[in-house]
């Protein structure tokens, strides 16, 4: 019996003594009076027993058929489970037994199955407390940016990045694969976010040299912000960078590197993907919408912080590199070890003979003078020809023939002294 049902053997044996009330009793037990005089009548006719639950020892309406525990056991043993590092979790299971072998089942209880069959442990990482910062209130108020380098195609293919930017407010997810975190890989993934959602006002990045860097001491002193290229480019979209200076600043875009390291090397093994192309198709398409349908959620502000997007004709000027370089006498701006000829345009050079190189993602280089173009072609650099040295002889010289008898050599010290005794006589 149940503590409850134990709770009111006591409490009706009162009543039978005649120690208590009936009425006093209903109050005891925290019910009404109409139910205690049925739990009194049962309790006359049968004694304890008849305060027991009356489904007690029957099969619960809701039990799985026969056999459905077996049959999905089954299924995770051969298709889901394995090694720590590859076997799926009770939840990503629960969603791939529904959706591909048709046999949806509560992800706790297929957790329960799981534990007494050994498939599943709950042994569970710890870590120091902290306390975790308050989300932002408004869907594109802060974005955090940041890449996972892992071997996400296991051994079908080489390590790759993941560069994944997720909303502040709403844990809602976008990114794609990349060789490494580069600028140009950065702003792909920028873009694809302005193009779904618009500018959002901030990026929370770390201290990577892509995103931020320290300012040179003629900087400071001029009171300068040092930007990179990349922060350039978000300065001019009006967009904020804030670098973080541990993980855990950052951790919801660190946490949700851990879950896609989970559930997305497992999807893309179970389709077969091994190349960057078919995982970003996979991942616009699939993956994401499914992500973000079930873990993003709404923002505590109705408001949306996102502004609209320029014209793709002025992204595409914005997401270029710029470098001031300076014009040469001769008219020739150098670049990347590269010489372009500008093409004079009247008889007088550039004021401040100062020129700015622009470098699209392509590769394609624009000059510009006071934000005009200005004509050039490149030219040849003449390599260096290093001096010629001097030819090694094969042979060995010949060695000079040995000083004759009455070579001075061969006389003594005490044999020249007379003589220049002599000699410092002449000169005194």
């Amino acid at each position: 019996m149940s503590a409850k049902e134990l709770r009111r053997v006591e409490v009706l044996g009162r009543v039978k003594a005649a120690t208590l009330l009936l009425k006093d009793a209903a109050l005891l037990l925290g019910v009404s009076y109409r139910q205690a005089k049925r739990l009194w009548a049962r309790f006359q006719g049968q004694g304890a027993k008849g305060l027991r639950h009356g489904s007690v020892g029957r099969p619960s309406n809701r039990r799985r058929r026969p056999g459905l525990r077996r049959r999905v056991l089954a299924l995770i043993r051969t298709k889901y489970s394995g090694p720590i590092a590859r076997r799926f979790g009770p939840t990503l299971a629960a969603e791939h037994l529904a959706a591909e072998d048709g046999i949806a089942i509560d992800h706790e209880t297929l957790r329960r199955w799981m534990l007494d069959a050994g498939l599943w442990s709950r042994a569970r990482k710890r870590s120091p407390y902290r306390q975790r910062r308050e989300r932002k209130a408004h869907f594109g108020e802060l974005v955090q940016f940041d890449g996972s380098f892992h071997r996400w195609y296991e051994d079908r293919g080489p390590e790759r990045c993941l560069l994944t930017m997720v909303d502040d407010a709403t844990s809602h997810s976008l990114g794609r694969f990349s060789q490494a975190e580069t600028i140009w890989d950065a702003v792909a993934v920028l873009r694809l976010w302005i193009a779904a959602h618009g500018v959002p006002l901030a990026l929370y990045t770390d201290w990577k040299n892509v995103y931020v860097r320290e300012g040179t001491e003629a900087e400071l002193a001029a009171g300068e912000v040092p930007r990179t290229q990349f922060g350039r480019m978000c300065h001019a979209l009006g967009i904020r960078i804030i670098a973080a200076s541990s993980p855990q600043a950052k951790g919801r875009v660190e946490r949700n590197h851990g879950t896609h390291q989970d559930r997305l090397v497992k999807k893309l093994r179970r389709l077969g993907i091994a190349d960057d192309a078919a995982a970003n198709t996979y991942l616009a398409t699939t993956y994401w919408p499914a992500h973000n349908a079930r873990f993003a959620h709404g923002a505590a502000a109705p408001t949306d912080f996102h502004q609209a997007g320029p014209h793709d004709r002025d992204l595409d000027r914005i997401f270029q590199l710029e470098t001031r370089r300076t014009v040469s006498p001769d008219w020739v701006v150098r670049y990347r070890n590269r010489l372009f000829q500008l093409i004079r345009q009247s008889r007088q050079a550039p004021a401040r003979a100062h020129v700015t190189v622009r470098e699209a993602p392509d590769g394609a280089i624009t000059l510009e003078y006071r934000s005009r173009p200005i004509g050039w072609r490149e030219i040849r650099a003449v390599a260096h020809q290093p001096t010629p040295s001097r030819p090694r002889l094969l042979v060995p010289p010949v060695p000079p023939p040995p000083p004759k008898s009455d070579h001075p050599w061969r006389r003594s010290f005490k044999t020249l002294r007379p003589t220049q005794t002599l000699w410092q006589a002449t000169k005194d």
